[in-house]
């Protein structure tokens, strides 16, 4: 039999040492914790990069649509940027504006900016063409050689 002093002070010694935690299950919770929040700071993309990327991938849709629908028809399609959006013009029926995905994108096309459109077909060969779309600070730039498809491209 143990003397009841021992037996007191040995279970107030486990109590102490379960009661709380050691300085290594803190630093655990707490790099866990650090890894969690770099994770979401990393997931997190700019939302004016992902309205500008989404637009872009959305007109190289367009543009590629509009090509084929052109070569199949064999009629002239051109790509018209409008206040506010652009429209593709040359299916009949008018042309709808479909608005930007963000009210502050701007346009700048090339070959000749001064005929405010650009001619998607019906040649299976196109001029090089290249569209710069541009949301604050933000540039993308949707370039073909004229075989090949639309693409887009960042610009530094």
């Amino acid at each position: 039999m143990v003397p009841p002093a021992l037996t007191g002070c040995a279970g107030r010694g486990q109590a102490a040492l379960q009661s709380g935690l050691t300085l290594i299950e803190l630093m655990v919770v707490i790099v866990l914790m650090a890894v969690l929040s770099a994770a979401v700071l990393v997931g997190q993309r700019d939302p004016d990069r992902q309205t500008l990327q989404r637009q872009a991938e959305r007109l190289t849709a367009e543009l590629e649509a509009a090509r084929s629908f052109s070569r199949s028809s064999g009629r002239k399609l051109v790509w018209v940027p409008r206040e506010g959006g652009f429209a593709i013009e040359g299916r009949g029926q008018g042309a709808p504006t479909q608005p930007w995905m963000h009210p502050e994108i701007e346009v700048q096309w090339g070959v000749n900016p001064a005929t405010r459109m650009l001619v998607l077909g019906p040649e299976p060969i196109i001029a090089a063409q290249s569209i710069t779309l541009r949301l604050r600070a933000l540039e993308l730039k949707l370039v073909t050689d004229g075989l090949g498809p639309f693409r887009v491209q960042t610009t530094p």
